[in-house]
């Protein structure tokens, strides 16, 4: 009998990644977020995918947190309270903006934000090798070269780093809803293209979910078809102007059926922001991959 050799295949994950990046619609800029970052209000409103994120960090006691993709200091504001150095960075200086007053306004002078993107060097604002005992990248993994992205945090921590990526669904791209509408899309594997990158450099990560509830509220039939009309008009591989057009006539049927009166309209949202008269039936529920490791 012969002797079995098993035929194993590499795959540059780094690669099909940069390949995948060039079917998607294009990243917001700094300027989109300044803009953005004016809806955002300082109001303390609970945020479970806050605080399970911090749960899951496991951060011990005095230790220093890099936050790459800040925003408005979701989880750098939580951290410097439970006693943690947090540097904050994001490209967008009104998110950061927005922070810095809600710093001022709780009296925290732990936080110390940068202005700065994942693309460019880190080394002249300061960011260095092993700067941080553990690297945070909530949601803000939105880059054309995950590896680098990774390796880079990988680097600046010297214990730990977490990330989260999208599951099945993000806040910009519902499977459910486009399938519904007549548009197929595949689940996202963002987190899996990380898992592959990392294991491929020798890292050994661990995956948990968090599950986000999102419930979407609007003031008009009109505004809630342009919240979901975006996702009809990304870019999409194989999918026609006409199913396009098709599927915006079947987005106002989807919506007329599934929208209801807010009972809570007025109150503020996760991010503070006034909820409007209007949302889905059923909140959309968005998981997210938590991946970490230890150095």
């Amino acid at each position: 009998m012969g002797e079995f050799t098993p035929k194993l295949t590499t795959t540059d994950w780094g690669a099909e990644w940069r390949e995948l990046q060039r079917f998607r619609r294009h990243r917001d800029d700094a300027a989109y977020w300044d803009a953005r970052s004016a809806t955002y209000t300082t109001k303390d409103v609970p945020n479970p995918y806050v605080e399970r994120f911090l749960e899951l960090a496991g951060l011990r006691e005095g230790e220093t947190v890099f936050d790459m993709g800040c925003g408005t200091g979701a989880l750098a504001i939580p951290a410097a309270e439970r006693g943690h150095k947090v540097v904050a960075a994001d490209f967008s200086q009104g998110m950061l903006d927005r922070m810095q007053e809600e710093l001022n306004a709780r009296g925290l002078r732990t936080v110390f934000p940068k202005r700065m993107s994942w693309e460019e060097p880190w080394e002249p604002h300061g960011v260095r090798e092993g700067m941080v005992d553990v690297c945070f990248a909530s949601r803000s993994v939105s880059v054309d070269d995950m590896r680098d992205a990774l390796l880079r945090l990988n680097t600046v921590a010297r214990r730990r780093v977490c990330v989260t990526l999208p599951t099945a669904a993000s806040p910009r791209s519902d499977v459910r809803i486009l399938r519904e509408v007549g548009i197929e899309e595949l689940p996202g594997t963002d987190y899996l293209y990380a898992v592959n990158i990392l294991a491929a450099e020798g890292i050994m990560p661990e995956v948990a979910y968090i599950k986000s509830e999102r419930k979407d509220t609007f003031d008009t039939h009109q505004e809630a078809y342009e919240t979901f009309v975006r996702m009809i008009d990304a870019p999409r591989p194989g999918v026609t102007e006409e199913q396009r057009e098709e599927a915006r006539g079947r987005l106002h049927d989807w919506l007329r059926a599934h929208t209801v009166e807010n009972p809570a309209a007025g109150a503020p949202d996760k991010k503070g922001v006034p909820q409007g008269a209007f949302c889905l039936d059923e909140p959309r529920v968005i998981t997210w991959a938590f991946v970490s490791w230890d150095k």
